[in-house]
């Protein structure tokens, strides 16, 4: 596998956890990035493995001290980033490293790291993704109404993107990302 860095994003409750969680079991060579978030666990997430949990203040040492790779404020409400120092040392260590990173962050990547492989992961449709984030359960009426509208303005941003991953079956959609990481040594 190339040691490039891929950047997976998408819209809100397309899948990207989840595609990520099962990336981290078949495929443990890959460094996939924990990212540090103000928001609380969601039931089942676990600090250091789904994200690393902190507090505001501690968020805002992170990105005083620059050791963020990039940083966004997410549904307008919580601050995501993505810790810089774990993902230079796997890059070093020529391990192929993924993000799974909103699209502000992807487009923060792109101006910092234009040479990483930046992946838009797609809903089958419209219809699907509604019905995965009403399925979560974990966001009451009105967050889920944000989520929605971010998520229209996400599905626009495809062709920023050098590739498109449907996430139709997670497994699926890993495989398509193994394989472009297999890949990934020509140009896109």
């Amino acid at each position: 596998m190339s040691s490039r860095l891929f950047v997976l994003a998408g819209p809100t409750a397309v899948g990207k956890g989840t595609v990520a969680a099962a990336m981290r079991e078949q495929h443990p060579e890959v460094f996939l990035s924990v990212s540090a978030t103000t928001r609380s666990p969601r039931p089942g997430e676990v600090d250091g493995v789904h994200y690393h949990f902190v507090d505001d203040a501690t968020f805002d040492a992170m990105v005083a001290e620059g050791q963020l790779l990039e940083w966004a404020v997410v549904h307008g409400v919580h601050r995501y980033g993505t810790p810089r120092g774990p993902v230079d040392e796997a890059l070093a260590a020529n391990r192929p490293a993924m993000l799974e990173i909103d699209l502000q962050g992807a487009r923060q990547v792109r101006k910092t790291m234009p040479e990483a492989v930046f992946v838009f992961l797609k809903p089958p449709s419209w219809d699907e993704l509604v019905r995965r984030l009403v399925g979560r359960g974990t966001e009451g009426e009105e967050e889920r109404e944000r989520r929605l509208a971010t998520a229209r303005l996400e599905l626009a941003a495809e062709e920023e993107f050098d590739v498109s991953i449907e996430n139709v079956e997670v497994n699926a959609a890993v495989q398509e990302l193994v394989a472009l990481m297999v890949d990934s040594t020509h140009e896109l």
